[in-house]
């Protein structure tokens, strides 16, 4: 930096330089080519669901949730034994999700009263109940259900007010302690840090009250173990130099979650750093049609390496039950959004009888999803702006489609759209969409064409009739 205060041209060079460097490769066309060939195998469904429910429509496939359950369960238990899952509910709040992960032996991690009501109803045997800034009340609420809740004390405040509220009750509770992973920024809100874990078990072990079971750390974002991975080394650093006394009482380890779906992350250029620099100075001139892929590890990976590192960082005298709390990993497939073509504005802009306060906000101009046309199918792609109903320019689908051609009526499919989707939707402008369970086979029981269930539906609630084959 010059003393003038006037910054260098080879300085700002430089920075842009090393911008364009860290831009992620290109997506592979023929990966994207297959996995639309895979979503019109079940296109037949997609389009008797919307036929039997109108559109637009949150369609949710129960069997991928379970078998992503299964895959879950299977990969860390191979390596580490019986370990609690809990499914982040913040997620994807549906309350089929909810239910079908209670089903299927899951615990459920809650964030608030609200979804801890939710968990309750749903008949969830173990709850985790996370997050800051917990109310009296609601911390009241899970002390009256403390044979199913267990909670994850935020901050040493939070420890005071749930001493004084379960002596007030006279009801003991099981807790465990959430650990900051990151000091700087707006990350310090979660947790305390590692240097006063000491200190804070200390002062919970004077709450006659609260038993404490566990600790709970979560990163987010992880397309690789390795943030998990170092944050377990620390924290088994920190284990070895207390006494045993205080750590006697640890009964789980609870690594959060954050695991990242194994298709990556996709982006447009608007997601990449270097692309949201150059969106916005040159606002006229945005790259729409590029396509970005971060690669992210299997499942499998994550398993391995974060159970070699809890083999290595752990005191050998702390015999505890593994946690995790994944959510996105295991909804983010397991849901998709069909809507339909209203209005045919040009070969390059169409408008949707859906806005997108159906998945909560802007997410369309930095994260990329096909576009794929259910009623005139084909992998050929077409540049073409697919836009909601919403009275914003921001209310964008996606900047091409898969298919043939487009026509008012049409069938879209938006497919992978099951995590921080349907529990961000907003009641804006328009009606949200319904929901609907994919069957696993179409049966005679389902609409077809020009059956007494489909008839005298007007094209605004339901695909045009010539969506079947």
């Amino acid at each position: 930096m010059l003393k003038s205060g006037i910054t260098p041209l080879p300085f700002i060079l430089n920075r842009l330089a090393g911008l364009v460097r860290m831009i992620p490769p290109k997506m592979d066309e023929s990966r994207l080519r297959r996995f639309v060939s895979s979503c019109l195998l079940h296109r037949e469904i997609f389009i008797r669901l919307a036929l039997k429910h109108g559109s637009p429509l949150y369609a949710l496939d129960e069997k991928r949730l379970r078998m992503q359950v299964h895959r879950f369960r299977r990969a860390f238990e191979e390596r580490l034994g019986p370990v609690g899952i809990f499914f982040a509910m913040k997620s994807n709040n549906l309350p089929e999700i909810t239910r079908i992960m209670v089903e299927e032996g899951i615990g459920l991690d809650v964030s608030s009263g609200a979804e801890l009501t939710q968990a309750l109803n749903a008949g969830a045997e173990e709850i985790f109940f996370s997050g800051p800034g917990k109310t009296n009340e609601e911390l009241t609420a899970a002390i009256g259900q403390a044979d199913r809740v267990t909670i994850l004390m935020d901050s040493f405040g939070e420890l005071e007010r749930l001493d004084h509220l379960t002596r007030h009750h006279q009801r003991a509770v099981r807790a465990g302690i959430r650990l900051a992973t990151d000091h700087s920024g707006l990350w310090r809100k979660f947790g305390i840090p590692l240097s006063s874990l000491r200190d804070f078990l200390h002062k919970a072990r004077e709450a006659p009250f609260i038993h404490l079971a566990g600790l709970q750390f979560h990163t987010s974002w992880n397309l690789s173990p390795s943030a998990q991975v170092t944050f377990i080394a620390r924290l088994g650093s920190v284990l070895r130099d207390l006494p045993e006394r205080l750590i006697d009482q640890v009964t789980f380890v609870d690594i959060g979650g954050g695991f990242w779906p194994e298709e990556g992350e996709w982006l447009r250029t608007g997601g990449t750093r270097f692309g949201m620099i150059m969106n916005l100075l040159f606002p006229r001139h945005r790259d729409n049609q590029s396509r970005f892929l971060i690669a992210s590890r299997s499942i499998d990976v994550f398993a391995h390496r974060i159970s070699t590192a809890l083999r290595s960082a752990l005191p050998g005298h702390l015999h505890c039950r593994i946690c995790l709390e994944p959510g996105r990993w295991l909804s983010h497939g397991a849901m998709h959004l069909l809507i339909t073509v209203v209005d045919v504005k040009g070969r390059d802009l169409v408008i949707t009888d859906a806005g997108t306060n159906a998945v909560g906000w802007e997410r369309f101009e930095q994260d990329y999803f096909p576009v794929i046309n259910l009623t005139r199918p084909g992998i050929e792609e077409h540049a073409c702006a697919v836009l909601g109903s919403l009275c914003t320019p921001h209310d964008v689908w996606g900047y091409s489609y898969h298919g043939t051609e487009i026509r008012p009526g049409d069938l879209l499919l938006i497919p992978a759209q099951g995590a921080y989707t349907y529990s961000l939707r907003q009641n804006f402008i328009k009606p949200l969409p319904a929901i609907a369970v994919l069957p696993e086979k179409v049966g005679p029981d389902w609409p077809r064409h020009g059956s007494a269930e489909t008839k005298g539906q007007s094209d605004t609630s339901m695909p045009d009739r010539s969506l079947l084959p």
